[in-house]
This record gives structure tokens, sequence and C-alpha cells, in this order.
């Protein structure tokens, strides 16, 4: 620093003395150290690991002045200065933003004007055949989707039972539950898309291939037996049979393991003991092989069907015949 000022010092045929250089020398670091005091340094009650969130359309001092309030710099004035030298706009970058770290005002400004929100995506799994409930719980489970609100989900999700495609998504942590079931949707439409000649061919509307392949899902595990069943419940339907089917019910009562004989006289529309023909709407969110399992059922002799205590199907062409294996397999 003493070199630097001698060299002006000979530029502008001045030579101050010794002694004026390092007064000069000082008073700027003490000038230095107050602006990083005042200005630069993040506040010693910076929010730190939290979200920070900008609004759409905040002028730059509204955004400023909040990003002040809220502990995140000391000096609204730098801050709007520096994201006007940093931004092509001239103004921030909407969004949330992760304070994992204490950073100063002009790490603050260049992530404001660039948009560096700096938020890791979140990995979700939904299995096939999850509902709605389900799905809400297992992203309930997520701690880093720090916004979710599982009623929320639940509430914008209850008319897309059946359209949200199970699958392994990757959702940022402020990602908010529109977002991800529009996401889940858009897949599912995606998914289908190849298929949709194939469901109209078969001569049965989309929401009834949805419906039974939501049952196909939640009732049978293997794509053969699958077909089986199917072409044993489009049976039923045909000849106007009960489906007499299991799995609506633990979508009826939300309850784990047997339901009992009294969940039987439930009255529900998803009740497929007490009402003919199929649910009101899907009871699950089938993938895309239970779909396609769906409108190709295989044509058997079989009328009833029943899945073991090893999981193994069986099957039977009279009621008879199907008393016979729950003596045999289930008691």
């Amino acid at each position: 620093m003493l070199y630097l000022l001698h060299k002006i010092s000979e530029k502008l045929s001045f030579k101050p003395s010794k002694k004026a250089l390092i007064v000069i020398v000082t008073l700027i670091f003490s000038i230095s150290g107050l602006f990083y005091y005042f200005f630069v340094r993040p506040p010693a009650d910076f929010p730190l690991n939290t979200i920070y969130s900008i609004e759409e359309k905040r002028t730059l001092s509204e955004v400023a002045n909040g990003a002040k309030k809220d502990n995140i710099i000391k000096s609204s004035m730098t801050l709007k200065v520096l994201i006007t030298l940093f931004s092509r706009n001239k103004g921030a970058i909407s969004g949330d933003y992760i304070l994992n770290k204490k950073e100063n005002i002009f790490q603050i400004a260049q992530r404001l004007a660039k948009g560096d929100y700096r938020l890791s995506a979140v990995k979700v799994t939904v299995p096939e055949g999850y509902n709605i409930y389900e799905i809400a719980e297992l992203l309930s489970k997520k701690d880093d989707l720090r916004n979710f609100n599982q009623q929320e989900f639940i509430s914008l999700a209850k008319d897309k039972e059946g359209y949200l495609y199970p699958d392994t998504y990757y959702f940022l942590p402020n990602i908010k539950s529109k977002q991800m079931i529009e996401t889940m949707e858009e897949n599912f439409n995606r998914k289908v898309l190849p298929i949709q000649k194939d469901v109209k061919k078969f001569g049965k509307t989309f929401k009834e291939v949805v419906t039974m392949a939501s049952i196909l899902e939640d009732e049978v595990p293997k794509s053969e037996d699958r077909k089986i069943v199917a072409g044993i419940l489009w049976k039923r339907l045909e000849k106007g049979m009960s489906l007499q089917v299991d799995a609506p019910f633990y979508y009826i009562t939300a309850k784990p393991g047997n339901f009992t004989l009294d969940d039987l006289k439930i009255d529900s529309p998803y009740n497929t003991y007490k009402y003919k023909g199929l649910p009101k709407g899907p009871i699950s969110n089938p993938g895309l092989e239970a779909i396609l399992d769906t409108i190709t059922p295989i044509n058997t002799p079989y009328w009833f069907y029943l899945t073991d205590e090893k999981g193994e199907m069986r099957y039977a062409e009279t009621y008879d015949g199907h008393l016979a294996n729950i003596n045999k397999y289930l008691r």
C-alpha cells in the first residue's frame, strides 16, 4: 500500500512524508473497515437456514427495504446500487432463496440479481397404486419440503385421483402443492398419450379404464394376473353383476389392514358390494402397465378370484369353487 501511494505521489509530483503516508494508509483501512462493518458484512442475526421469498412484481426498493428489515443486509441503499450494477434488468429476480450460510451484501446482491436460489432438488418416489392420501403422507415425511401442507395437497388433488402418475420426481424444497399436482398430472398425460388410440379402440371411456386400472393396481400384483382379473371384472360388469372387490374399502375407510363385515355396509359410491358398476372414480393412481393390462384382458372361464396368504392368485369358475378356495387358502 505504501509503495502504491508512493507511485501515485510521483505521478502527481507530490511527495508526502513517510509519516503522512502511514496516516493516509491507516485512514483508508479505517474507512474500509467501517464501510465493511456498517454496509457489507452480514448482520449478527442473519436468518440462517431459512428460505427467503421475493414475490413477483416487487420493486427494487421494496426488495431492498424488506431484506434490511429481515436482517439479511445492513444497508438497503447499498443493496439497491449493487443489484442495479449486477442485474441486466436492474432489479431482483423473484422466487425463494435458501439462506444456508451467512453472506455479505455483495454475495446477496449477486444472488438476487442472477436468481441464484441454491435449492437442491428433493427426490420423491411415488409407488404405483398410491392414492392421494398416501401420496400426501409420503410427501409430509420429506423434511426438505419445507412449505408442504398435507391438507392443502389433499384438497387440491381430490379431483385428480387416478391421474397423478406414480413415478420418481425431483421437487425443489420451495415447491407448492399445486405445482406438484400439475407436474404429476402432466407426467400422466405424457405417459398415456401413446396408448390413447388403444384405449379408445377398447370401447370404454377413459375414466372407466383408469378406474378399473386403479382397482387392478391395488388388487393384483402381477401383470399376467391383472389381465385375467380384468377379464373377470369386465365380464361381471357386462352381466350386470356387482364387482364385489375389496380394494375400494381401503380408500373408503382410509384404514390399514383388513376391512370388516361392518365396512361392507358403508353407504359409499365406492362400495362395490352395495352398488353395481364401477366405483364413482379411481381409488388410486395406477401405473402405465396396469392401464395396459386393463385394456388387454384375458378371456377365461373364471368368474371369481382371491389372493392367498402367499400372495398367489386363486381362480374359480363357480361360487362353490370360490368358497372352496376360501376354505383351502384363507382359513
